[in-house]
């Protein structure tokens, strides 16, 4: 059975959004008892309101435009008589996850917006001007013009939404590595952990409290498959959310429990995300070598040893034995690459 928030997550969805017509102005002449037949009065139109996107920290996943994918603003309102304008019309402010990718579906999915960081905005749908009422048109020549214009339309957008999660440091690893079992042993997150192969059937972020005021975010990355950069499985949908993230942490089954040698998984995995997008294993990296509880999993960390240059960190997230540590070192790396910066 999926956990409840598996259920809840969303990357990719497609909206509309309508953005408010603009008021129309008003032709009107100004009457009053002292001067029956006053000059033109007539206000403008107001603006239409604008659909912005707006980044935030509060959302995880686009499940509510998944129901909800339909966004429309406000109406200017019509000019009056005695000068008076129309109101504008109120915009649409619809909140979305950090690292959501905004493409136009009418323009082959060209990329408008990419909103990497908290609070960034996005107009996605641009309100109509208001008309402009009769007293603009007022000149020596026409005192008296009965013309005004209409509010202009507002602009209408079919796009889609796709999500890239940001964190600090990605979990890769193939099904029943552990990765869920060592996120939910280090940081605040809650992900399904069960011993079979894709428990994990979407991301979870955890944020890891290092000390006082000090803390760093992991995702956990559902299990990759050989075949993975051919889009075989849900390879891309899973793949993608490790482009963004600052560190790759390499999560091996060091006792061999589905009957592969972890150093056969690591090849594997370099594989996938090197076929994914070129360069992406050049990222900063470290191998968490888990499951050392096993019976064969120190003379497996003696082999591994000699085949990698990485720097190996031994675990076992299932008894918590030694997590603290990595979690030390994956902080301090963190820490290297903002400075190299």
């Amino acid at each position: 059975m999926k956990s409840t928030s598996s259920q809840r997550f969303i990357d990719k969805v497609k909206v509309r959004v309508q953005a408010g017509n603009g008021g129309n102005g008003c032709a009107s002449f100004h009457r009053a008892r002292s001067l029956p037949k006053g000059g033109p009065d007539g206000g403008d139109g107001g603006r239409g309101g604008d659909v912005i996107f707006t980044a935030t920290t509060a959302e995880q996943s686009l499940i509510a435009l998944q129901y909800l994918n339909h966004y429309e603003a406000d109406n200017g309102g019509n000019g009056m008589g005695k000068d008076r304008y129309g109101r504008n019309g109120e915009d649409v402010i619809v909140k979305i996850p950090i690292g959501s990718i905004i493409k136009d579906l009418n323009a082959d999915g060209a990329v408008l917006c990419d909103l990497d960081h908290d609070g960034q905005q996005f107009v996605a749908a641009t309100g109509g001007k208001g008309g402009r009422g009769n007293a603009h048109f007022s000149s020596s020549s026409n005192q008296a013009p009965r013309h005004c214009e209409e509010g202009l339309p507002g602009t209408e957008h079919y796009l889609e939404l796709e999500l890239k999660l940001i964190a600090d440091v990605g979990l890769v690893g193939f099904p029943n590595a552990g990765k869920s079992t060592f996120l939910g042993a280090v940081s605040n997150a809650t992900p399904e952990i069960a011993p079979y192969p894709f428990t994990t059937l979407s991301p979870h972020i955890g944020v890891v409290e290092i000390e006082e005021y000090s803390r760093f975010t992991i995702a956990d990355i559902p299990g990759l498959i050989e075949g993975a950069h051919d889009n075989i499985g849900l390879g891309h949908e899973f793949l993608r959310h490790i482009e963004r993230t600052k560190i790759i942490l390499y999560v091996l089954d060091m006792a061999g429990t589905d009957g592969r040698a972890p150093w056969d998984d690591f090849a594997a995995l370099q594989l996938e995300l090197e076929c994914y997008q070129r360069g992406m294993t050049n990222l900063p990296s470290l191998i968490l070598a888990n499951k050392m509880d096993g019976e064969t999993s120190a003379e497996n960390l003696e082999i591994l040893q000699g085949l990698t240059q990485l720097e190996i960190l031994p675990a076992c997230a299932v008894l918590g034995e030694n997590c603290e540590a990595v979690t030390k070192r994956l902080w301090a790396l963190r820490n290297e690459g903002r400075e190299s910066r």
